[in-house]
């Protein structure tokens, strides 16, 4: 996944993260985090912790179209500064 490969110390879990979820079948939050209890929703998108909180993905759930765009993936550092807000 190349979007980890910015983070080859997360891709591992990343991968793991993307297998759970191209399989998923939510319909909301509540069903999300049946599966993954600490995704959150802030500014639209839903947001995982990925390797014990060291990175967030940030992704775009499109609950209807079961869809999900995966928007970034940030360590905790960057995600703190909000620029991926805008």
């Amino acid at each position: 996944m190349e979007f980890a490969d910015k983070h080859g110390d997360c891709k591992s879990q990343v991968i793991a993260w993307y297998n759970i979820a191209s399989k998923a079948t939510w319909h909301n939050l509540s069903e999300v985090r049946q599966t993954f209890p600490q995704a959150d929703v802030v500014g639209g998108k839903t947001v995982f912790n990925i390797k014990g909180n060291a990175y967030r993905l940030v992704v775009h759930i499109l609950y209807e179209r079961q869809r999900i765009y995966i928007k970034h993936l940030l360590t905790h550092s960057e995600y703190d500064k909000d620029n991926w807000k805008n």
